[in-house]
C-alpha cells in the first residue's frame, strides 16, 4: 500500500495489507484474548488504556504530520485533531467507566442490578477524514467494556492509525487490540469472520452492505452513516453569525465532515444579504498544501472523492443552478485534487447535489418563503444526522423541534454539551456513540433480580 499526499502527490508512506488469509487468525487471537481481559474488571483495563495517554502524547505531532501528508487536512485543524484525542482521553475514559457500573434499580418488591458485559470481539472500520480521532471513538469504549477489538482503517488514511493503534497496543495485553490494514476486501472479510460487534463509519451504502452481512449471524452494529445536512437561516437571524457558520461549516476539511452543512435554507427576506457573505467568506479562504501554515482549505482525499463532487456540481449547473464562486465552469476544474469553495445558488431537490451526499466543498443555497417551507425541504431526506437553525432564540427553537435529525444546534453547531451522545437518524445510523448512553452500545446489558 502506497499512500500518496493528495496535495502533492508525494509518497506519504507505505504499508503492507493484511492478507484476507489471516483476518480470521486476527479474529481468532482476539476471541483466545478476551476473556482474561474481560476477568480484568472495569476499572483494571481503564487503567491499562490510561497507560497508552503519555505515549500517545509523545506521538501527537507525528500523527498530526501524517494526517496532514496523507488526507490532506490543514496542519492546525490535524495537530486539533490529535490533541483533542489525547488530551480529553482521560476524562472519556473516566466517563465510560461510569457509564459502564452497575445501576441498581428498586421497587417495592424487587431489586435489580443492571449488569454491562462485554459483547465479545469488536470489529471496528474507521474512516479516512478523521483518521485519529474515530479509531479512538470506535476502539476506546469498546475495549473499556472488556471487548478485544480488530482495527481496520481506511487504506485513504491509515498511517496515523496505524501509530495511534500501536501506541495502545504496547501497553495492552497481547491481541487485545489488533490492526490490520487493506482497502474494501479486508474491511468485507472482517465484516464476514467470526466478530461479535460491528463499529463503523462511512456511507450509507457501505452501511447497508454491512447490515446484510451481519444479518448472518446476528451481530450487534453501531453504525454512523452519511449526512445531508441542512442550515435553516430565519429571517430574524443574525446574518454575519450565519453566513459566518455556513462558510466554516460548508467548507472545513474541503467539507470532507459527515456534519458538513450541504444544503442552506435561507428566508428570501435575507437571502441577498446572506449569500452576499457567504460569497464574500468563500472568497477570503486559502487553499492550498495543508502543510502550509496559511491554508485554511485542503485538497480532496483522492481523485475519486473529487470526481463524485465534480460530477454533483455538473449536474447541478446543467440542470440550471448558478454558481456565484468558485467551481464555476463545469467543463474545467481546479488542478490535481483540489476543487475550490463553491457556493451555489437556484438549487432545486430535482438536483443530485441537494438530495445525496456531497462531502465536498460546496454550499447550496436555496431561498424559502415561510419557516413551515424550511423545515418541510429540510426533512425532505433519508438522512438525519445533524442540522443547525439561527434566528431568535424561541423561534429557532421551535423550528429546531420539528426537524428529524438526530443532532440540532441552535445559532450553533450540532455538537452538544460533554456527554452527549453522537446519534444520527433514519439512515445516517443505526446505534450511536458517546455519552452515557452512546458508551452503553459497547456492552450487553445483563439483568439480574432478587426479591427485597
Amino acid at each position: 500500500m502506497t499512500i500518496r499526499n493528495p496535495a502533492t502527490g508525494e509518497i506519504a508512506g507505505t504499508l503492507t495489507p493484511t492478507s484476507l488469509f489471516e483476518i480470521d487468525a486476527a479474529v481468532a487471537r482476539a476471541r483466545a484474548a478476551q476473556p482474561a481481559w474481560a476477568a480484568l474488571g472495569l476499572d483494571a483495563r481503564a487503567a491499562l488504556v490510561k497507560g497508552a495517554i503519555e505515549s500517545l502524547k509523545s506521538h501527537g505531532a507525528e500523527m498530526a504530520a501524517l494526517v496532514c501528508a496523507e488526507m490532506g487536512k490543514p496542519l492546525e485543524e490535524a495537530i486539533g485533531e490529535a490533541s483533542y484525542s489525547t488530551d480529553g482521553l482521560a476524562q472519556e475514559i473516566d466517563e465510560v467507566v461510569e457509564a459502564l457500573r452497575p445501576e441498581v434499580l428498586e421497587d417495592e418488591k424487587t431489586s435489580t442490578r443492571l449488569l454491562f458485559d462485554a459483547l465479545g470481539v469488536a470489529a471496528a472500520i474507521t474512516p479516512w477524514n478523521f483518521p485519529i480521532l474515530m479509531p479512538s471513538q470506535s476502539v476506546v469504549p469498546a475495549l473499556i467494556a472488556g471487548n478485544t477489538v480488530v482495527l481496520k482503517p481506511s487504506e485513504v488514511s491509515p498511517l496515523s492509525a496505524d501509530v495511534w493503534a500501536r501506541c495502545l497496543m504496547a501497553v495492552l495485553p497481547a491481541n487485545v487490540l489488533q490492526i490490520v490494514h487493506g482497502d474494501g476486501l479486508q474491511g468485507s472479510e472482517l465484516v464476514r469472520s467470526a466478530v461479535d460487534l460491528i463499529i463503523f463509519t462511512g456511507s450509507r451504502a457501505t452501511g447497508a452492505s454491512i447490515m446484510r452481512e451481519a444479518a448472518n449471524g446476528l451481530k450487534r452494529l453501531i453504525l454512523e452513516l452519511g449526512g445531508k445536512d441542512p442550515l435553516i437561516v430565519l429571517d430574524d437571524a443574525d446574518i454575519t453569525a450565519a453566513a459566518a457558520f455556513a462558510v466554516r461549516n460548508s467548507f472545513r476539511n474541503a467539507g470532507q465532515v459527515c456534519v458538513s452543512t450541504e444544503r442552506i435554507y435561507v428566508a428570501d427576506k435575507v437571502a441577498d444579504a446572506f449569500t452576499a457573505a457567504v460569497v464574500e467568506g468563500a472568497r477570503a479562504l486559502k487553499q492550498g498544501d495543508g502543510a502550509l501554515a496559511a491554508t485554511q482549505v485542503g485538497p480532496m482525499a483522492s481523485a475519486r472523492q473529487k470526481k463524485v463532487v465534480m460530477d454533483q456540481l455538473r449536474a447541478a449547473i446543467a440542470d440550471g443552478a448558478t454558481c456565484l464562486f468558485g467551481e464555476c465552469d463545469g467543463e474545467t476544474a481546479s488542478d490535481g485534487n483540489f476543487i475550490r469553495p463553491t457556493v451555489l445558488v437556484g438549487v432545486t431537490h430535482a438536483m443530485s447535489i441537494m438530495r445525496d451526499e456531497t462531502f465536498g466543498p460546496v454550499a447550496s443555497i436555496m431561498r424559502v418563503k415561510s419557516d413551515d417551507e424550511a423545515v418541510a425541504l429540510a426533512n425532505d431526506t433519508p438522512y438525519g444526522l445533524g442540522a443547525a437553525v439561527f434566528g431568535s432564540a424561541e423561534r429557532a427553537t421551535r423550528v429546531a423541534d420539528q426537524l428529524t435529525a438526530g443532532m440540532v444546534g441552535i445559532n450553533r453547531g450540532c455538537g452538544g454539551a460533554s456527554g452527549s451522545p453522537w446519534v444520527g437518524a433514519r439512515q445516517s445510523g443505526h446505534g450511536f456513540h458517546s455519552g452515557k448512553y452512546g458508551h452503553r452500545q459497547f456492552a450487553q446489558v445483563r439483568s439480574v433480580s432478587r426479591a427485597r
